[in-house]
Order: C-alpha cells, then sequence, then structure tokens
C-alpha cells in the first residue's frame, strides 16, 4: 500500500503539527488541498498490515494496538467473518480533564471521518457510527454534510458521564438508550452491537488512521520512538497557565510538555497521568517519557494523553479525595464495589484529607481496594482503587503528616482534631 500514491501531489505533513494541520474549523475543501483526496475501498486490502507496520497504539486509555483490534473483527475462516462488522468512532470523552477530543471534532472532523470510512472498508463494515456528546457531535454533523462519502455515517449523541465512553457502554447506548457499562465475557470484537462484530475506535485514534491510510507507515513512524511511535493528543490543565491541547511526539518526557506549556517545574507537586483513572508522578520523575515503556515503572500509562499539574501549594490528599468523591458519585451502581465500595472509599480519604489522626485510616482503603479491584462489572472500581493505591503511595509523607494533625502544604492545613 502506498500512502503517496493516494495522497497525489499533497506532500505528506513533516513537523509536529499533523492532526490540526488544516488550521481550525476547516471545511473539506480547504482539508483536501491539505492531506489529499482518500478513496477508502481502494485502501481496504493492505489497511491492517500497514498499521501493524505503523506502531499504532489506541488513544482512548487502553493503548491497544490498534491493528490487531481490527484483526480481530477481519479473520477469514471465522464463522462470523460472513456477518458484517460494525464500527464505532467513540467520542464520548466522559473524563473532566480531557478535552483532546472535543477539540478534534471541533476542529478537525474530517480526518476522524476519514478513519472511520477506511476502517469500515477495512472490515467490510455494515454501519458506521459516530458517537460523541452534544457540544461535539454536532461539528462532525456538518462536516459530513460536505461530504458524499460520509452518508452512510450515523450518530448517536452520548450522555455526559464519566462511564458513556467506556467500549461496552458505547454499544449500550447505540443499542438500548443506556450508556451503562455490561458485564462481558464475549469480546465486543466477537459479539457487540445487536450480536455483530463491533469495533469501537477512540476518535483521535481513527484520526491517525485517516493520515496513516493517506501517508503509509513509515511516514507516521518519523516521528515518536521505536516503542512510541508517531504523535498523540495532550490535554494539559490544573496549576498551569493556560488549559489546553498539543500533539506531541511519542517519545516526549511529561517535563518538556509542560515547561512547553510555560509551567516552572519548581512550582510543581506533582502530575495526574492518564486522567480519573491514572496514576500521580511526582516531581522527581517528571524526566520520564509520556509512552508505556516510559511510565510503567512508574505504575502508570498514557491513558487519554492527560496531564493534570498539582501545585506545590496545593493539598494532594485534599485533590485526590475531591477527585475519588466524583467517581464514586460517577459509577454505574451496578455491583457491591460501586454501590458500596467507593463511596467508602471517598470517605475514608476525605478523612485523611481533612486531618482525622485515626491510625488505621490508611490500612482500611488498602483493604478496600483490594475488596473491589476485579470484582466490579467494568473497570471503573478498578481504575478508582488504582488512584487511590497511587494516592498513598506517592504522597505517603503527606498521609504520615496528616495522620499526626499536620499538612506539608501551607496553604491546606488539617482541619479536624484528633478523633
Amino acid at each position: 500500500m502506498s500512502g503517496t500514491a493516494v495522497a497525489g501531489a499533497v506532500r505528506p505533513p513533516g513537523g509536529l503539527n499533523r492532526l490540526f494541520l488544516a488550521g481550525q474549523d476547516a471545511d473539506y475543501r480547504t482539508h483536501l488541498a491539505t492531506f489529499g483526496a482518500m478513496a477508502p475501498s481502494s485502501l481496504a486490502p493492505g489497511l491492517v498490515d500497514e498499521l501493524a507496520r505503523s506502531g499504532l497504539s489506541g488513544r482512548g486509555g487502553a493503548g491497544f494496538p490498534v491493528a490487531r483490534k481490527v484483526g480481530a473483527v477481519t479473520r477469514p475462516g471465522d464463522r462470523l467473518w460472513a456477518r458484517s462488522p460494525v464500527v464505532i468512532a467513540n467520542g464520548a470523552e466522559g473524563e473532566p480533564r480531557s478535552i483532546k477530543d472535543s477539540t478534534l471534532l471541533r476542529h478537525a472532523p474530517h480526518l476522524v471521518i476519514d478513519g472511520l470510512l477506511a476502517a469500515g472498508a477495512a472490515v467490510g463494515a455494515s454501519k458506521l457510527y459516530l458517537y460523541a456528546p452534544a457540544g461535539s457531535i454536532d461539528y462532525a454533523r456538518a462536516a459530513a454534510r460536505e461530504r458524499k462519502d460520509a452518508r452512510s455515517i450515523a450518530f448517536v449523541e452520548a450522555k455526559d458521564s464519566f462511564i458513556s465512553g467506556e467500549a461496552s457502554a458505547v454499544v449500550n447506548a447505540i443499542e438500548n438508550g443506556i450508556a451503562l457499562p455490561t458485564d462481558r465475557i464475549v469480546r465486543l470484537t466477537t459479539t457487540g452491537l445487536r450480536r455483530l462484530p463491533t469495533l469501537v475506535h477512540n476518535v483521535e485514534t481513527l484520526a491517525q488512521v485517516g493520515l496513516i491510510a493517506r501517508f503509509g507507515a513509515a511516514w507516521f513512524r518519523s516521528l515518536g520512538s521505536e516503542r512510541d511511535p508517531g504523535t498523540r493528543l495532550v490535554t494539559v490543565s490544573g496549576f498551569v497557565p493556560q488549559e489546553r491541547v498539543m500533539e506531541v511526539a511519542g517519545h516526549t518526557s511529561i517535563a518538556d510538555i509542560l515547561e512547553s506549556c510555560g509551567v516552572s517545574l519548581d512550582s510543581v507537586a506533582a502530575v495526574l497521568v492518564g486522567g480519573y483513572h491514572g496514576a500521580w508522578i511526582a516531581r522527581a520523575n517528571l524526566s520520564a517519557n509520556l509512552s508505556a515503556g516510559g511510565l510503567a515503572p512508574l505504575g502508570a500509562r498514557p491513558g487519554a494523553g492527560i496531564l493534570y499539574v498539582l501545585g506545590r501549594h496545593e493539598c494532594p490528599l485534599v485533590a485526590s479525595a475531591s477527585i475519588v468523591h466524583y467517581l464514586a458519585g460517577e459509577s454505574a451502581k451496578q455491583c457491591g464495589p460501586c454501590l458500596f465500595g467507593l463511596p467508602e472509599m471517598a470517605s475514608i480519604l476525605e478523612r485523611l484529607a481533612t486531618g482525622d489522626r485515626e491510625r488505621g485510616l490508611r490500612r482500611q482503603l488498602e483493604a478496600l481496594t483490594e475488596s473491589v479491584i476485579g470484582r466490579g462489572s467494568c473497570h471503573h472500581p478498578d481504575g478508582t482503587a488504582g488512584l487511590v493505591l497511587s494516592t498513598l503511595s506517592v504522597f505517603a509523607a503527606d498521609v504520615d503528616a496528616h495522620l499526626t494533625g499536620r499538612c506539608l502544604r501551607a496553604a491546606q492545613p488539617s482541619r479536624r482534631s484528633d478523633g
């Protein structure tokens, strides 16, 4: 497959600015002038192999190899092969600290549509969907109206909730109008929407697919590193001059990203990487690359490309307690770990944050995490428990101080007396 042949006379993007190269709010004519035309049906036979060579991983959170997901619904000889798959572009972005998908759907919806059409052609899809919240879906609809090849796409509005973007919740919302995860033993790639093989990809992932389909794997790998090729979008927020979305190469360090946003590293206590189901990274470790390999030794992963910066003046236990309280309220309430475990976690962490000196609080939290991990109907309890464990580990000194009635951050003194 030759991406440059498909793109015709258009030169492949040469810098870091790939996904937004056409400019903000670009119409279809500008999109074609920037990236060239694309014929999904002619690309389909070699696209899976090209994706495998590219090394593209999912940008929605799990980081699963894209070629393996696409290949899972295109297996010759499988009895399900005769049942045409469904492909869904997932732009739900329920994570409060992420705005990359909404930014992409607003400013580069045509790349998302390109990737959805290319993936659909590669798997012989019977139906294509684009699923996104009200604030984003209108941009995608407007883009689709500009082009004849997008008329087959069905648009479904996503509920504004943390769990609405979980893959099985996406399928459930489209099929039944209920954006709640389902307890599945069978994989969606085998039995998903209306029991058809179903491929759910994040909208950024599909935008990258649209570029790889045009320009090829070698071009995609010309940025980034061998183990983390290409670029990714990152949302930087918290104690920063301005919340923003950046496109960065795969090997870029957290420190470099923050400094390019005007953040002084001396002002940083820690960074929450990967969002509310992510992990805290202490300031001493900010030289780590924002990649699966770079973050693994620290118990973290890139997730959906979220960097939430905590200032040195902010109490990390107060910040973490607020997040866990939010997550407890956002659960599906379909199983014991969500109904009982998460609210109790939030309560105990809040007690720690506000200066309760009961010595057993740390152990109670650790025991609660052990009791919920792996026992939920979806991954929400696991993600929440992971954040709690990261808080206890990275901010162990703060926990110790709070248990003696002190706070290491002057702006957030302990408020409760010895209980």
